[in-house]
């Protein structure tokens, strides 16, 4: 499958609509940025309240919620309702105004990570938002601005067990995202550039052709091991068991989202799905060869949906079956195990790169 063209979401707007001025590019961007992160809302949307219950109940062997609507389905806009209509309880001593910063600044983080994403095609459209050189740097730096929303929620609650939870965070993600980083260079270096359709681009060959079948060059298939790597500190990274630490229900209540009602709680809960689909994003376009797959490629954004609806199955068939691990396990596996298998990939990956070169 070949490389999408160069042309971006709102360069296409610009085209098709004829804006030519200043305020016309803006305002295509902003369009484009709109449906982007609507697609995106109504994925989570359809995730957390449904998906999450029905593929939960399929591991545990229950039905879930099957009552409201067919096959459940309305209890979409129920909870929408019913989490909204809820008072807003502001605690005594919280520290304003980073207590209302917090749950804004976790979705917003993750729906910046997704102007980089290249999402492929859907007809003649071609689901970009920018494609900087430096756009993978980029789309980390977004999503590591969830870890301050977290320890801001922590702090500003004026709760023992928040606290506990936004220092949780900290630790898991300094432990964590260091190897996810490296892992991720690993990448870079056999792509060559830093650059999102770039990556993408280096994996749309073919790697080998067994009976008559291409095996494309998926990084995922060119290096399992800094696969395998980069899954588990992506999880971690999201905060899906086994390292749901910062809010560990039956250890701190709910972590650093304790203290938060109604609107306040949905962002949170938002965040928290958006960040697994940016998390499934980042692994699609680095490993997994983004929106290529079989077929034309004007199908493209159908098959980068495939895979980030896969990551998230995988997330919660490890909520349903992998237990917690102990937050001086969790630090442990980070700094004496990821760490240094990552430091050990990059290092091969340079000197087998270096060779072949």
């Amino acid at each position: 499958m070949g490389t999408a063209p160069a042309q971006l979401f709102p360069e296409f707007i610009v085209d098709t609509l004829g804006l030519d001025s200043v305020i016309g590019e803006v305002a295509a961007s902003l369009v484009a940025a709109f449906v982007v992160g609507n697609i995106i809302l109504a994925f989570t949307g359809v995730a957390g309240p449904w998906a999450k219950r029905k593929i939960t109940a399929a591991f545990t062997d229950r039905i879930a919620v099957d009552r409201i609507g067919p096959y459940g389905l309305l209890i979409i806009p129920a909870a929408a309702v019913q989490l909204l209509a809820k008072e807003l309880i502001i605690p005594e001593g919280v520290d304003r105004p980073s207590w209302d910063i917090a749950p804004i600044l976790l979705p917003a983080s993750a729906l910046l990570g997704f102007s980089v994403i290249p999402m492929g095609q859907l007809g003649p459209i071609n689901l970009q938002l920018a494609d900087p050189e430096v756009g993978f740097a980029l789309v980390f730096a977004f999503a590591s601005i969830a870890s301050v929303s977290l320890v801001m929620a922590g702090y500003a609650s004026n709760n023992k067990y928040s606290l506990l939870g936004g220092l949780r965070a900290v630790a898991q993600n300094l432990a964590y995202e260091i190897p996810l980083i490296v892992t991720a260079m690993s990448v870079v270096i056999f792509a060559g550039t830093l650059q999102m359709s770039g990556i993408v681009g280096a994996q749309t060959e073919t790697l080998v052709a067994i009976a008559g079948v291409s095996i494309p060059s998926w990084y995922a298939f060119v290096n399992p091991f800094a696969f395998v790597l980069f899954l588990t500190a992506n999880m971690a990274e999201i905060g899906r068991n086994p390292f749901d630490i910062p809010e560990a229900p039956t250890e701190i209540v709910a972590g650093y989202q304790t203290e938060y009602s109604s609107a306040y709680f949905v962002l949170f809960y938002l965040g928290e799905f958006v960040h697994i689909f940016l998390g499934g994003a980042i692994l699609a376009v680095t490993f997994l060869g983004g929106a290529s797959g079989p077929g034309p490629e004007s199908i493209g954004f159908i098959w980068f949906v495939v895979k980030i609806w896969g990551f998230f199955l995988f997330t919660q068939w490890a909520r349903a079956a992998l237990p917690r691990v102990r937050i001086d396990q969790l630090i442990e596996i980070g700094w004496k195990g990821m760490l240094v298998l990552s430091f050990a990939n990059l290092v091969l990956t340079a000197v087998i790169v270096g060779v072949i070169a």
